[in-house]
């Protein structure tokens, strides 16, 4: 059974930190792209972070840059996504998502649609 499973969320005051984890069962990361998106009540996902199969490109998006950092560990099994500085506004269900790349790892995807697998989502509250 394919699977995908997020951890890490909780409550955490400005300025702190997070680290989430996304382990894999079921298949093998090694040739998926994976992405981090987000969704806070009232609006629509976003993206947050996403990284290439190869651990070779990362991207981030804007309000994030400087302080997330994504990475991964294929014998693992398992990306991460490291949060610091957090502000209110990162607050959300994280969810991670895993894409096929076929071979053509230098090709991220970055919209939602584009990813066949995802968690089941895990809240992240900050808040003083």
């Amino acid at each position: 059974q394919v699977q995908l499973v997020e951890s890490g969320g909780g409550l955490v005051q400005p300025g702190g930190s997070l680290r989430l984890s996304c382990a894999a069962s079921g298949f093998t990361l090694d040739d998926y792209a994976i992405g981090w998106f987000r969704q806070a009540p009232g609006r629509e996902r976003e993206g947050v972070s996403w990284i290439s199969s190869r651990d070779i490109l990362k991207y981030s998006t804007d309000s994030v840059k400087g302080r997330f950092t994504i990475s991964r560990d294929n014998g693992k099994n398992t990306v991460y996504l490291q949060m610091n500085s957090l502000r209110p506004e990162d607050t959300g269900v994280y969810y991670c998502a895993a894409a096929n790349q076929d071979g053509s790892w230098w090709i991220v995807p970055r919209r939602d649609f584009e990813y066949k697998y995802w968690g089941q989502g895990t809240q992240v509250t900050v808040s003083s």
